[in-house]
Formats: structure tokens, C-alpha cells, sequence
């Protein structure tokens, strides 16, 4: 498992496959990048998949607390593409990927989004204001310093639906330790600093889209979704029966199928 300096940043990555075809994927937030190796076993179509660890996730280096951090994970996933690839992203993820398609467009052969948290977009509808009221206990744990009860009040609404108690001891603190970078990626997720969004941004993007959403995730979820679906040139957007916001996770095989579809469409 390589660990090198990208964007200036001490990054950790692993590899999946050998395929020719070359794929990059970017985590949610409070993950790693081995989240990945269960959805890749289900993929048809063969790739090298890499996947890396977020700033202040898994083996990379902590966030500087200075940097734009939805930035910083979109400027060290270009340090990885010197040649088309095709992009996944979940979650924050998906926003740095997007964020990045925007910026290299001609290195991106395809462009997945994974339950896309770019919460600017449902601003002016209701689900922007129930978003807040159901982020409010956790929000008010967080700048009480109770992290593990931030932890957990965030992980009731964007977990894979177990409860707090029965999640293994080790992942909760692994969790309550890098709360803070939910607040850190809001910038560019709540209040679009990078211009995602601007006029004819995402209009400008070519490359075949799929956005892929639980049918069980959060409102505003659904509401992101068709907003960015309805600016895009190439998209397709699908729904995963059953599923919440962990959905790679959770329904991996199902996750699995419908990349592949994307990857068909290049």
C-alpha cells in the first residue's frame, strides 16, 4: 500500500485490479479508502481501480485546518491522473470529483456521483431547512466538544442504519476523531465556495454522468440530485431500492452495476 506527497499532501492509496482501463474513486467522509474493495468485486467491466485515503482519513496525513479542504481532496485526486480516467465519487467525495471534472474535464472519461452532498444546490426548497433541523443535534454536540455524541447523532442520519451501540468499538472512535471534518468540507458542500454551481458550469461538462442515490437516503439527497441531473448534457440518474446514504457499502453489487452501466456509455 504506497503512501506518497500529492498536492503537498503525505497521501496513502491501494489498487484494485489490473485492468487496462483505469479508474480513480474518492470516499465519503468518516471512511477509508478500503470501503472500495467489496463494490470492486461486483464490477464487470475490468479496471485498475485506485482508491486513496482522504486528508485526515485512514493512513494520509491530517487536514492543515488551513487549506480548503473539499479542495485539497479534489487537488490531491488530480495528482493521480495523467491520463483519461474514470472518476467515482460518494458523498464528499463525489462533490471533490465533480469539483475536479470541472477542472480537468479533458481527463475524465466518465464521471459517477455517489449520493452527491453538495447541499448548496437545494438552497430556496424545503429540504435545505429540514436538512438543518435534522443536522441540529449533531451540531449542537459538536460545539459542545462532545465528539463522540456528534459522531453518533451524524451517523443516525448518513450511517448504514446501525445503531450506535452495535457499530464496533474501534470504528466509533475512528469516527469521533475526524467529526471535525464534516464541518471542515462545508464550505464547498453548503455554501459552494469553488462555483460548482455558477452559470454554465456544470452545462459545460460532456462526459457521461451517472448519480446514484438510495431510495432511503436523506431528503435533500433526492432534492441535490435532480438539480445537478437537470443541468447536465449526459447524465443518468438511478435509484438503488432499499438503500440509504452508504449505499456502496450496503448494496455494493447493485452500486457495482450501475458504474458499469456509466462505463458502457463512454
Amino acid at each position: 500500500m504506497p503512501k506518497d506527497i500529492l498536492a503537498g499532501h503525505p497521501t496513502h492509496w491501494q489498487s484494485f485490479g489490473t485492468g487496462d482501463r483505469r479508474a480513480l474513486a474518492l470516499h465519503c467522509s468518516l471512511a477509508h479508502s478500503g470501503v472500495w474493495k467489496g463494490m470492486f468485486g461486483h464490477l464487470a467491466e475490468p479496471l485498475t481501480l485506485t482508491a486513496f485515503d482522504l486528508p485526515g482519513h485512514g493512513k494520509s496525513a491530517d487536514w492543515d485546518g488551513i487549506e480548503d479542504y473539499t479542495s485539497l481532496c479534489a487537488r490531491v485526486a488530480a495528482g493521480f491522473i495523467d491520463a483519461p480516467v474514470d472518476l467515482i465519487g460518494h458523498s464528499g467525495g463525489a462533490v471533490a470529483a465533480l469539483q475536479l471534472a470541472q477542472d480537468l474535464p479533458e481527463l475524465v472519461r466518465s464521471l459517477t456521483l455517489i449520493e452527491p452532498v453538495l447541499f448548496a444546490a437545494a438552497r430556496g426548497f424545503p429540504e435545505w431547512e429540514a436538512f438543518h433541523t435534522a443536522m441540529a443535534p449533531y451540531a449542537r454536540a459538536l460545539a459542545a466538544g462532545e465528539r463522540m455524541l456528534a459522531a453518533e447523532k451524524f451517523t443516525e442520519i448518513w450511517g448504514t442504519g446501525t445503531p450506535w451501540a452495535e457499530i464496533e468499538g474501534r470504528s466509533r472512535h475512528y469516527m469521533a476523531e475526524r467529526i471535525h471534518l464534516i464541518e471542515a468540507g462545508m464550505p464547498g458542500l453548503a455554501q459552494d465556495n469553488r462555483g460548482i454551481l455558477a452559470k454554465g458550469a456544470l452545462e459545460s461538462l460532456n462526459m457521461p454522468v451517472m448519480i446514484i442515490i438510495g431510495t432511503e437516503c436523506p431528503p435533500i439527497i433526492s432534492r441535490i440530485a435532480e438539480e445537478i441531473a437537470a443541468r447536465l448534457p449526459d447524465v443518468g440518474l438511478a435509484e438503488v431500492p432499499g438503500a440509504g446514504h452508504l449505499l456502496p457499502v450496503t448494496h455494493a453489487a447493485q452500486v457495482a452495476g450501475l458504474i458499469d452501466v456509466n462505463l458502457s456509455r463512454d
